[in-house]
């Protein structure tokens, strides 16, 4: 145990990755009891129909919230419980070296991505229950050699052997309830007794039909998940059955060699290209066929142990060879989460074979350099996986380490930018999803994440363009449509916006984002009970949803409701601190109840959070000006009018601060400045307002004049 925590240290600080905010940041199915009612009877309200996992995130969740390291903390404690019962299992099956054995699996590295990945509880959940599962029903059926299988059965090893059979039954259905990847468990029993016994009768098969059938009704749901709710359609793996051989072949020599040689190993591995018309690309199925010709032949010789492992290793890789769709091989046909059940057979095989060959050196000297190495192997190991583990202490170190060994993977381009996006680093992130669409110019979520950073620069017609050619892409894309209304929204396009929310919510109706975003477009349109009622069914979907609570809090602050809207801002905050747009209407909140000190300074939390936020900065000089502090107040003016150069009013306000503070010249060219873009934009009598008083301005300087173009009063906050 405390190996595999000093080994994976550096994961105890990992932050989430690639698909965590499905299975637990954006999953609103953790957040209620109705969610757990979902988890379990609503196919496709979740990725997977792996329900026990989803279950554990439920319960972590209402222990720690979304704190990652309570997640990472439970993985490893998985990790390390599955490398004791390895190392159980191991014993009672009387395999040389189990203790290495199980060593070198607990820090292999090729096990840190299934470790460290929160996402893939669904590995180290069913492994620990899939290892129970064994150990149980080899106390019901001992697998030690007898005269004849009949006897063993007749036979009762101890006194409650059937109630080990029931324990083991349903193990593994708890095992198949976190990840239908151990359906080949009843078949790896099987081999086993195959090995011991040297056949399998029908009294062997017989107890074991519950288990097969149970792993082929799940294991069937599972396709079923994956083809209608993920796209693990067959134009994502091989077109045929030739191709899926090869990529089979192929893979069964990729990931013993990373077990050898874990160097380097990629987070996305490049994603080969397959064709039947290359020759040498035969070689793999057919050097793997060879290796278990040899084996069978000459299990005379070196016994049938390593056939029986290599039938194991190949047996539980079987669901992930390519011969199924699966959702992930879109981006690559081989991961290291994909071996980590079957790492165990290959890695106590080539130790026991090692602690045999160790085990007939006479010499003392020859047996402590034997021990040596083994202590030397897991250290190696030890410090592999640590360093391993390092690339999840974020999300853009580990993408990057990706595209380092992977150059051509779109995917960890499109992640980057996300990651580069969270942290508000837009004009990056809008290059790194622009690569990754010259990579894959059919990969309608990646225009959906450009289109959104380009919305989030104001580039609101290039952002409508990127959300169209990702419904041209993918008609039925629900977040697409959503998307798609904001920008029209933005662009003032109402009806079109509200026609995208409606197909939003009638794809996904538990769509909490389209609700939420429908009532703000109800709200900037003066429906404000319409809006209310839109916010509050974003809220029931998802109660801890900080933005729809902020949206809702700007509702009731427009129907005069101040303290129950404060209350939502403080709620949207909790859940949320770093949430900006709750900061700023906090701020309109305070400055409504004058209390201006209180406004600035969650104004300021607002501009600190989000540098390019136009209405909180127009907020915080309004409030600054009505404080005394003009001079302050003109950079968020000038900030305001950088990302809006068409902003009248704030022209207008950047006027009267320069003039409150005598700085006549600058006050006099933010005047023309305002002037100009009211011609710009049709307001001629607005524009002749601002000329008079320019003009009498200009003609005294000394402070006689009033500081505000007549009859303009200074808007109220944004």
């Amino acid at each position: 145990m405390a190996m595999v925590g000093l080994a994976y240290a550096p994961a105890f600080r990992g932050r989430y990755v690639l698909d965590d905010d499905v299975y637990v940041t954006g999953n609103s199915a953790l957040r209620s009891a109705d969610g757990l009612r979902r988890i379990w009877f609503e196919p496709g309200s979740v990725p997977d129909y792996y329900t026990l996992v989803y279950s554990t995130f439920w319960v972590e969740y209402h222990l720690w919230g979304l704190a990652p390291l309570g997640y990472h903390a439970v993985n490893i404690a998985l990790h390390a419980i599955s490398a004791v019962l390895l190392w159980r299992l191991l014993v009672r099956l009387c395999v040389p070296g189990a203790w290495l054995a199980a060593a070198i699996f607990a820090v292999h590295p090729v096990c840190v991505e299934s470790v460290a990945w929160i996402a893939e509880r669904k590995n180290t959940l069913s492994l620990l229950f899939g290892l129970a599962s064994m150990l149980c029903y080899l106390r019901f059926e001992p697998i030690e050699n007898s005269p004849s299988p009949a006897r063993s059965m007749a036979e009762t090893p101890c006194k409650f052997r059937w109630r080990y059979y029931a324990a083991a039954l349903v193990l593994f259905a708890l095992a198949l309830l976190s990840k239908t990847q151990v359906v080949a468990l009843p078949a790896v029993l099987l081999v086993l007794y195959w090995w011991k016994r040297g056949s399998i009768g029908w009294r062997t098969v017989i107890p074991l039909t519950p288990f097969f059938l149970l792993g082929f009704a799940l294991a069937a749901v599972t396709v079923w998940i994956e083809t209608v709710y993920n796209g693990a359609s067959a134009a994502d793996g091989a077109a045929s059955l030739l191709e899926r051989i090869l990529i089979a072949g192929r893979a069964l020599w990729f990931y013993p060699s990373k077990l050898i040689w874990p160097n380097p190993l990629t987070f996305i591995n490049p994603r080969w290209t397959i064709d039947a018309n290359v020759w040498w690309q035969y070689l793999f199925p057919l050097a793997a066929v060879t290796v278990l010709a040899v084996f069978w032949l000459a299990r005379g010789k070196i016994g049938r142990g390593p056939l029986a492992a290599a039938l194991i290793f190949a047996g539980l890789l079987l669901p992930v060879l390519g011969f199924c769709n699966v959702c992930y091989q879109r981006f690559s046909f081989v991961a290291d989460h994909f071996q980590y059940h079957a790492a165990a057979a290959l890695i106590a095989l080539i130790t026991a074979t090692g602690w045999k060959i160790a085990g007939r050196w006479t010499a003392i000297w020859a047996r402590k350099m034997a021990q040596a190495a083994a202590v030397a192997i897991v250290g190696v190991f030890m410090l592999l996986s640590w360093q391993q583990s390092r690339l999840y202490g974020s999300a853009e170190v580990l993408y990057r380490d990706t595209l380092t060994k992977n150059p051509d993977c779109w995917l960890a381009y499109n992640n980057l930018g996300n990651a580069l996006e969270q942290a508000g680093r837009v004009d990056e992130a809008i290059a790194e999803y622009q690569a990754a669409l010259q990579l894959k110019p059919d990969y309608a979520e990646a225009h959906v994440n450009l289109g959104t950073a380009l919305a989030e620069s104001n580039q609101t017609e290039l952002a409508i363009e990127q959300y169209r050619q990702a419904l041209t892409l993918k008609p039925n894309y629900a977040q697409a449509h959503n998307h798609l209304g904001v920008a029209l929204a933005k662009a003032g396009q109402s009806q079109q916006a509200l026609a995208e929310y409606q197909e939003a919510l009638r794809l996904n109706p538990n769509d909490a984002d389209a609700h939420n975003n429908w009532g703000t477009l109800l709200l900037d349109t003066g429906k404000r009970q319409a809006a209310l009622e839109h916010f509050q069914a974003a809220l029931l979907i998802d109660a801890d949803d900080a933005a729809a609570h902020s949206n809702l809090g700007n509702a009731l602050q427009q129907l005069g409701r101040t303290h129950e809207a404060m209350e939502q801002f403080a709620e949207a905050l909790q859940l949320n601190p770093n949430l900006a747009e709750a900061h700023n209407l906090l701020g309109a909140a305070w400055v409504s109840t004058g209390h201006v000190p209180q406004a600035i300074q969650q104004y300021q939390l607002a501009v600190q959070l989000k540098p390019n936020y136009a209405e909180a900065h127009f907020n915080l000089g309004i409030a600054l000006v009505g404080c005394g502090q003009p001079a302050a107040a003109i950079e968020h003016f000038q900030e305001v009018l950088r990302l809006s150069p068409n902003d009248l009013v704030c022209a207008l306000n950047l006027a009267v601060a320069y003039a409150r503070t005598n700085q006549h010249q600058q006050a006099v060219a933010a005047a023309h400045q305002a002037a100009e873009i009211a011609h710009a934009t049709g307001q001629k009598a607005r524009a002749q307002e601002i000329q008079s008083w320019l003009s009498a301005y200009e003609a005294s300087t000394d402070g006689s004049t009033d500081v505000r173009p007549a009859s303009y009063d200074a808007p109220a906050v944004r």
